[in-house]
């Protein structure tokens, strides 16, 4: 793979970091008055999920991480794994645990595109669309008079998430979710 140096760093490049592939989120190249110039970079480790911040010196290279990411469909999950297959026309399916799939388990629906981080032909991590549309399964009803600016309630969702959603919000009814923050956005 090839190297990266110092000046080549920016938010979302893929890093080898201490034996695991790593995902650059911040950057900033410091300057001080006196002395060498550095660059304080914020990486995410893709195998663990962990964020940690580090130093490099003006011209320090990393190893590029061999990872892709791949659109692929969510199948099913038989309990132990969750199948996905790409989208590409090959049809090829791959399994993924648990520990893979972190926080987007609340937000896995069949037949939608995730992002799938693949290293060494494995599943390391699955980003779910920025926006998703599941039904309400459970909720309090709505009651007479329940305005937008009322305030809210929790709902759940299909797929087992738990959203705050204003008054007016009834079971069956399908909502856009953000899935970056967790939040109801409108009706479907």
């Amino acid at each position: 793979m090839a190297n990266y140096s110092t000046n080549e760093f920016k938010g979302g490049l893929k890093v080898m970091l201490d034996g695991d592939p790593c995902s650059i989120v911040e950057n900033e190249l410091v300057k001080p008055g006196k002395g060498q110039a550095f660059n304080r970079v914020k990486l995410r480790n893709l195998m663990t999920g962990r964020v940690w911040e580090r130093t490099f010196k003006s011209g320090e290279s990393l190893e590029g991480a061999d990872v892709m990411d791949l659109d692929m469909e969510y199948l099913y999950t038989d309990g132990d794994m969750w199948y996905f297959m790409k989208t590409d026309g090959s049809f090829e399916q791959y399994a993924v645990e648990k520990k893979a799939l972190g926080d987007t388990l609340k937000w896995l629906k069949e037949q939608v595109p995730y992002t799938v981080t693949l290293w060494n032909d494995n599943a390391i991590s699955i980003v779910p669309p920025n926006f998703i549309e599941l039904e309400v399964t459970e909720t309090d009803p709505g009651l007479k008079g329940d305005t937008a600016q009322g305030g809210s309630k929790p709902a759940t969702l299909s797929s087992g998430a738990v959203v705050r959603v204003p008054l007016f919000i009834n079971e069956g009814e399908v909502l856009k979710i953000d899935t970056r923050s967790g939040e109801y956005v409108s009706r479907a």
